[in-house]
């Protein structure tokens, strides 16, 4: 039996995350979790368009145009977010 790529999605998830947080100051990981969460939401807002645009007539399309429309709320409160970390550790964004 081939092995599910989503077995343990969540764990795998969390121990990317403290691996890349796990050195650095609070400011830092707040900055940090900030741009990975943005660029996470773009992604899952790219692969939300492209899928509703794909099953557009079809009985999943609202499904998927739903999750597009969520996907670019949490891209623009991901992009607030990002930046207000980003003063945190003196960046300009």
């Amino acid at each position: 039996m081939i092995d599910d790529p989503l077995d343990d999605l969540p764990g795998r998830a969390d121990r990317l995350i403290a691996e890349l947080l796990g050195e650095i100051t609070p400011e830092q990981a707040a900055y940090a979790a900030a741009v990975l969460l943005n660029r996470a939401a773009i992604e899952l807002h790219r692969q939300a368009r492209a899928g509703a645009a794909a099953r557009q007539g079809t009985e999943s399309w609202g499904t998927w145009a739903g999750l597009r429309n969520v996907a670019r709320n949490v891209v623009l409160q991901s992009s607030t977010a990002r930046d207000a970390a980003a003063a945190l550790v003196g960046r300009r964004r």
